[in-house]
């Protein structure tokens, strides 16, 4: 559960709600809400911790960088490896044989599928799941609105539950064969070390390849038959949630899993979405902006990542999070799961368009079927869930693509001076890693990573982050138990 301290006011008076911390999210982060008359009507974000892998990375080799950068996250060292490894191949000049960028997506494919049903089941499933009165079930909110509060039928309800927390435990299992499927090519997991600056380590063998496909046949089947059944009954239950957190509507994708070697197209498209309306994506309309976050820069304004600083002030006056606040033409977007599909839009899985006829009574194709739906807390869920099948059935035909004994690995020469960035989606959302070297080393890097993309801080211009102006109008009926801003914040999986 997140904690919060409790709160008092009456009626038409407004109530600040601080819960500190956050619980089940990989990280540190306190939200701060107020609340009016039931609702949010105002929200902060605070990032807690400083990280300062940038300055840990200065003066050290440019190869080391994709080792090093893994520990930035507990939940996403796989994503934060694949960024880190794709700046290596702009940097040197290289270009990954076939084989090489295949083995990379089956890796990260793997991660990103052990990363979703961890999201759901292990973080934000107790928002909706009665588990037993032990831990981690517990402590919860005296008032957690569950299954068994909103089924009226106490048989039913308890059915419902049941089936929602087996899943739970079924989860920790397919947590683990996701982790060996990572390791099986990546060497070891967490903490991956066969992605590299010039493709990848481990060269496929037949037998190799077919004990991943085992183990991958029983998640793809766990995501069909239960994960996906799961979301959308929740959402018969939680119709509400599906007009709860809408946010700005603007979302970006930078593109993950390049299904070509020169990286013209990936199984998610790059792009944005702005003000109602489809863009390309240009990395030169990125700036990061640090009036409310404690940082200085030696000059006013936005930097490009290119120009990136990092330059702490934990006693800034006005500043409140060690987040930087990153914009895309000056506006803030989402990043995510939500932001992929809706930019990428592919077909929706069978069973989601079959549950969503029965269920819901709505006719969807598509994932922008789905419409206004889509920008909501159960929404993300939504888009996490068929995120998740729509990578499972590219790992399909990637095990039928990657070739048993050839070659994954170009082997790259560090050059003098050079700069280069690798673009990927973390799980969570966009990710970019800038690495510049000067005299064979790094000279600066810079990482925008996904979480800064939701969970920032008011820009220069005041704007709010994503996760902050998601937050408004979120319903509060009982202040004593803000369960509704939880669920917001862990649809985003921060």
């Amino acid at each position: 559960m997140s904690q919060a301290t409790t709160p008092h006011g009456g009626a038409g008076d407004t109530v600040r709600i601080p819960i500190d911390p956050v619980t089940r999210i990989e990280g540190h982060l306190k939200v701060e809400v107020e609340v009016k008359d039931g609702v949010v009507v105002d929200a902060r974000c605070y990032g807690g911790m400083f990280r300062g892998f940038e300055q840990i990375l200065r003066g050290r080799d440019p190869r080391d960088s994709s080792q090093i950068v893994q520990r930035i996250c507990g939940v996403c060292p796989t994503a934060h490896c694949t960024a880190s490894v794709m700046a290596q191949d702009a940097a040197f000049g290289v270009k990954t044989p076939t084989n090489g960028r295949i083995v990379r997506n089956l890796i990260f494919g793997a991660n990103y599928l052990q990363s979703h049903i961890l999201h759901f089941y292990h973080l934000a499933a107790l928002d909706y799941v009665k588990g037993p009165d032990v831990a981690p079930f517990v402590p919860r909110y005296a008032n957690a609105d569950l299954i068994t509060d909103r089924i009226k039928d106490k048989a039913k309800a308890e059915s419902t539950n049941k089936y929602g927390l087996d899943q739970y435990l079924k989860a920790l299992e397919v947590r683990r064969i996701c982790h060996e499927m990572v390791a099986m090519f990546g060497g070891r997991m967490p903490h991956v070390q066969g992605m590299v600056g010039g493709g990848a380590t481990q060269i496929p063998t037949a037998e190799r390849i077919a004990d991943y496909a085992a183990r991958f046949k029983e998640v793809l089947k766990f995501v069909t038959d239960e994960y996906l059944p799961l979301i959308y009954t929740l959402g018969s239950v939680y119709t509400d949630l599906f007009a709860t957190g809408v946010g700005y509507k603007n979302v970006i994708s930078f593109g993950v899993f390049p299904l070509d070697d020169d990286g013209k197209t990936s199984l998610h498209k790059p792009g944005v979405y702005i003000d109602g309306k489809d863009e390309p994506f240009d990395p030169k309309l990125i700036k990061e902006y640090v009036k409310y976050s404690f940082f200085d820069y030696s000059k006013p304004g936005g930097l490009h990542y290119s120009e990136g600083e990092t330059n702490p002030n934990p006693d800034k006056a006005g500043a409140y999070s060690f987040v930087k606040a990153p914009r895309y033409k000056d506006k803030p977007c989402e990043a995510g799961p939500l932001a992929r599909m809706w930019i990428t839009n592919p077909a929706l899985s069978p069973v989601g368009q079959k549950l969503l006829k029965e269920l819901y009574g709505i006719d969807a194709k598509n994932f922008r079927d789905l419409g206004d739906k889509a920008f909501s807390i159960m929404g993300r869920h939504v888009a996490r869930a068929e995120e998740t099948y729509f990578v499972a059935k590219a790992i399909e035909k990637w095990l039928k693509e990657v070739k048993p004994e050839a070659e994954t690995y170009a082997k790259p020469e560090i050059p003098d001076s050079a700069e280069g960035t690798g673009f990927t989606e973390a799980p969570r959302g966009s990710l970019l890693h800038y690495l510049k070297i000067k005299d064979k080393k790094i000279d600066n890097y810079q990482v925008v990573s996904a979480t800064l993309w939701n969970c920032n801080p008011r820009d220069d211009m005041g704007q709010r982050g994503p996760v902050e102006q998601a937050l408004i109008g979120v319903p509060v009926p009982d202040i004593k138990n803000p369960v509704n801003v939880g669920r917001l914040i862990r649809a985003f999986d921060p």
